[in-house]
């Protein structure tokens, strides 16, 4: 296992410590630097924004629907790694559940207080709202996570790559990605999450502050924020001893079941069935107005609500995509394409919706009845991390709902704080599906002493401008990494179509005379029989495939594993062809010891069907069937066909 990258881990460190130091040193300067570059980008090149966050969208729904999504991010006989609900809840905590607990409320209200295309605090005017932040938390955010994800997640799981962003981009520059093309986009990667997190972490921190001034009257102030980042910090690297099961897994599941308890009750002390009216006409409004609001730049206005709202935030959801999406990839090994990309966008968009739903049509109903004002008042004046806490004062049990959100916002702090380092630590040590504790500690550390920093001497808008104004150039690499994709998938596809139209080998002596075969399906061997005829025979065969084939020019090699034997044999152009045997067994029903079963695989996963009693001349004319395919499928990737 590699601990360190060091054409990654050090440029990043030197590159962090820079980028504090110019955004702290440069104070308003920065931030004005910063600002404009966001305004001329937002201004000139937004269009592209909402091209690509459209692009990926329809791009992924349509892979999901295609042949394609039956491949599996691993061998084709992989099973998923997490079950469900732990797998949506990590992905839920990694991805939006900081920001539902702060713009659940604020955005709905801010939007009808200042509706772009209707009359201010009127019904239209909140039904805009509504529809609105949807569109902003819905499933474009997650297209963009899902692309660069499913680019991670294929090319680590399937091909055997490094889990780092610069995979997404082999289809295209081949082994480049291991030089400083390769070093480069990971340092950004790094810089990216490190700076996003961190940004989000400064600003989050003041809604605890807010939450615990509204309950205790704990001053609102800079020293009482550090002291909440030192501690989020503190449990965040307590996270990341436990490991990303014991850790992640179980705070992003307390974290979902925390959420769900408290939109319950939302739920049942609010205008229940109105609100459950309300989710579903504002789910068929967003549909209908789906294709107009993507493609929406403010052509023919100004430009600067979209500019403002909309280009923000598709700026902000492509900066955080690195993290997201790499952490995604990390815990979906296993998966189909189908699930993965069904699962990433709809799941989280469906709850993230009866989230705003319960929280923002419950505030807007106050808001037209004029029974909010303190509320209305709040979001009015801009202090959005009181928002929260303002509509939960409108409820019953106020100090219950508003302990078990500050909680909420902690854990959901913690959890992107811990997945955060776990994606810094995986970049900078290679790409290794388990990185060293020490370099998680160190990101998550390092983490918090930069929004620390920030804070007490300013330059977290600077930051967040600069972060945002990077997202252009990262949209044109997501663009670049769909595209490897689908080049990717294509060759899936010719791997199969070399299947169907590989000329095949003469039937006599391939096969096992019937008889025998026949009597081999009643033998039931038991483990140890088929161990050692792996070791007698299926092996010795191999070796002599890899010796001719050594005598041919090729890089061929036959040897003992975990799991049986396998041959390996390597090209110049091309992938590595693979041919296995793996002992298998299947136990009866109560435990019992049942067949035992010598089982071919492919580099795409198992064939699932048994060799066992085949004699060396046998299996080596199976393993060259498959080998004539690979050279077909070869020979359609050299065509380019």
């Amino acid at each position: 296992m590699r601990h360190i990258e060091p054409a990654v881990f050090f440029p990043a460190v030197i590159l962090t410590v820079a980028g504090v130091a110019f955004a702290v040193l440069a104070g308003d300067q920065a931030e004005a630097v910063f600002s404009t570059l966001r305004e001329v980008i937002t201004h000139n090149a937004g269009w592209v924004y909402s091209v690509g966050v459209g692009a990926f969208l329809i791009g992924a729904f349509v892979v999901a629907l295609s042949d394609w999504g039956r491949i599996r991010l691993g061998p084709q006989d992989s099973e998923p790694e997490y079950a469900f609900l732990p797998w949506f809840a990590m992905l839920f905590s990694a991805g939006m559940g900081i920001g539902l607990m702060f713009f659940a409320v604020a955005e709905p209200m801010t939007h009808y207080l200042a509706a772009p295309y209707a009359e201010p605090e009127t019904r239209e005017a909140a039904q805009q709202a509504m529809v609105l932040t949807f569109f902003h938390w819905g499933v474009h955010a997650w297209a963009v996570y899902t692309i660069v994800g499913l680019s991670l997640a294929y090319f680590a799981f399937r091909h055997g790559l490094p889990l780092t962003i610069r995979s997404a981009l082999y289809p295209l520059i081949g082994e480049r990605i291991y030089g400083p093309i390769g070093h480069a986009v990971d340092v950004l990667a790094i810089l990216g999450t490190l700076f996003g997190v961190a940004t989000s972490l400064g600003y989050g921190v003041t809604q605890i502050n807010a939450g615990l001034n509204a309950l205790f009257g704990i001053a609102i102030s800079t020293e009482i924020q550090v002291g909440l980042i030192a501690v989020i910090t503190l449990i965040a690297t307590t996270s990341v001893l436990a490991g990303l099961d014991a850790g992640i897994r179980r705070l992003s599941v307390f974290n979902l079941s925390l959420a769900v308890a408290l939109l319950a009750f939302v739920l049942i002390a609010g205008p229940t069935l109105f609100l459950i009216s309300a989710y579903v006409q504002n789910i068929g409004e967003y549909i209908s107005s789906l294709a107009t609001l993507t493609f929406n730049v403010d052509a023919y206005g100004d430009g600067d609500w979209v500019n403002d709202w909309t280009l923000f935030y598709w700026g902000w959801w492509i900066s955080w995509s690195p993290f997201v999406g790499m952490f995604i990839a990390r815990i979906s090994r296993g998966r189909t394409i189908r699930e993965f990309i069904l699962g990433t966008l709809l799941g989280p968009t469906l709850f993230t919706f009866a989230w705003m739903t319960i929280y923002g049509n419950s505030a807007l109903r106050m808001a037209l009845a004029d029974a909010a004002s303190p509320l209305v008042e709040v979001v009015r004046s801009g202090d959005t991390p009181l928002a929260l806490f303002a509509f939960l004062d409108t409820l019953p049990f106020t100090a219950v709902t508003s302990v078990a959100a500050i909680i909420l916002v902690t854990t959901f702090f913690v959890t992107s704080s811990d997945s955060g380092s776990l994606v810094k630590a995986t970049l900078a040590s290679g790409g290794t599906l388990t990185p060293p504790v020490w370099q998680r500690l160190v990101w998550a550390v390092l983490e918090g002493l930069v929004a620390a920093v920030l804070l007490v001497a300013g330059g977290l808008a600077a930051l967040q401008s600069a972060t945002i104004a990077a997202a252009l150039p990262f949209t044109l690499v997501i663009m670049l990494a769909f595209a490897g994709l689908v080049r990717a998938w294509s060759m899936e596809t010719k791997r199969r179509a070399g299947v169907k139209t590989a000329a095949q080998l003469p039937v006599e002596g391939v096969a096992v005379p019937w008889r025998v075969r026949l009597k081999l399906m009643f033998a039931n061997p038991d483990e140890k029989e088929v161990s050692a005829w792996i070791k007698e025979t299926a092996l010795p065969a191999m070796k002599a495939a890899a010796e001719e084939m050594n005598t041919l020019g090729l890089e061929a090699r036959a040897e003992p594993d975990e799991t049986g034997a396998h041959l390996q044999a390597s090209h110049e152009t091309g992938p590595d062809f693979v041919y296995g045997v793996a002992l298998k067994t299947y136990p009866e029903e109560g435990g019992e010891p049942g067949q035992a079963r010598a089982e071919v695989y492919l580099s795409d996963g198992g064939r699932h069907y048994d060799v066992f009693g085949y004699t060396q001349v046998q299996l080596i004319r199976d393993l060259l069937r498959h080998y004539e395919r690979h050279r077909q499928w070869m020979h359609h990737l050299g065509r380019g066909s």
